[in-house]
């Protein structure tokens, strides 16, 4: 996909403004996010990876495979799913079955709407027999916003695939947590998280009944759709100033991508999701297939101009 961060050169190299000590991974990785495919029910407008309906890439069993064998080998702590919507992904069942033999930590990140379509109606009960962390996203607790960003009519059906995973006992406090994800409808930065929980809470209890454990505030990433957005309408070195200029320093140590390995449905792998969407694979351009057969060793993380969306504000790591 094309790169249009990289296209504002009025900006520096994100290489440049990130200390030295925090361009490489830790010693000990955490994570491994695996993208199952680019295949959704929906089309979402902030999508920075551009996915949808007609897309076809979908991460086979043997790639799955070699997953669990570098989660053995190199010692991580937390599986974490995503895709599209990664109940598309026809070995993802399987996958997490398998996957609970060896770790405890199991997220899968959905967008929910995806448990009303024809074949995928058990999803919910299914993640809640396997102890599986769900995080879903909601752009907004109004329809008009959500809807916005997600299509028409999402909103009030998501509502009711959440009210339908509290009545499995997902964001109760009882072991089963459901996180929300809230990003701004356009070229804006997200809210402080702490009071933007609470007004979720708030909000979603007393007009829905819904009861969830975090919210994450998230920027969107100028990238994928996103970008094609600001472009479109002349703000995308507008919008990239912006990210600049909100830089924090205190975010550089929290980057996902120091404490993860992120791989692509091809087994492809990379230093995180947005660098898949830039096509820009970690250092050595090696598959998931080379890991299995190596040890871990720290790597020198790669870094393009869109990393200012991680870094912007209390960042989105």
């Amino acid at each position: 996909m094309e790169n249009l961060c990289e296209e504002v050169k009025s900006l520096p190299p994100f290489q440049e403004v990130c200390p030295e000590a925090y361009q490489y991974t830790v010693e000990k990785p955490s994570v491994l996010q695996i993208n199952v495919g680019r295949k959704c029910n929906l089309a979402c407008r902030h999508c920075h990876l551009e996915c949808g309906p007609n897309r076809r890439e979908i991460m086979g069993r043997d790639v799955l495979e070699v997953c669990l064998r570098v989660y053995q080998r190199h010692g991580y702590d937390t599986i974490d799913i995503t895709g599209g919507a990664p109940e598309m992904c026809p070995d993802l069942k399987w996958f997490i079955q398998e996957a609970k033999k060896l770790c405890s930590h199991i997220i899968v990140r959905s967008n929910g709407v995806i448990w009303l379509e024809p074949g995928y109606e058990d999803f919910p009960e299914f993640f809640a027999n396997h102890g599986v962390e769900l995080f879903l996203s909601l752009p907004y607790y109004r329809a008009k916003e959500a809807d916005r960003q997600r299509g028409e009519g999402t909103f009030h059906r998501e509502i009711a695939c959440i009210q339908r995973i509290n009545g499995l006992g997902y964001g109760k406090g009882e072991g089963l947590t459901l996180n929300l994800v809230y990003n701004p409808n356009g070229a804006l930065l997200p809210p402080p998280q702490e009071a933007m929980e609470q007004e979720y809470k708030e909000r979603l209890s007393r007009d829905f009944g819904i009861c969830f454990d975090h919210l994450y505030c998230i920027t969107n990433n100028p990238m994928g759709r996103f970008s094609q957005f600001l472009k479109r309408n002349g703000n995308l070195e507008k919008y990239m100033q912006k990210l600049y200029q909100a830089l924090n320093p205190a975010a550089f140590e929290g980057m996902m991508c120091r404490s993860q390995i992120s791989v692509g449905y091809d087994g492809r792998v990379y230093d995180c999701d947005f660098n898949q969407a830039g096509e820009l694979p970690i250092a050595g351009r090696k598959s998931i297939f080379d890991l299995a057969e190596e040890d871990y060793s720290p790597r020198h993380i790669v870094f393009g101009r869109h990393c200012y969306g991680c870094t912007a504000g209390a960042g989105s790591s």
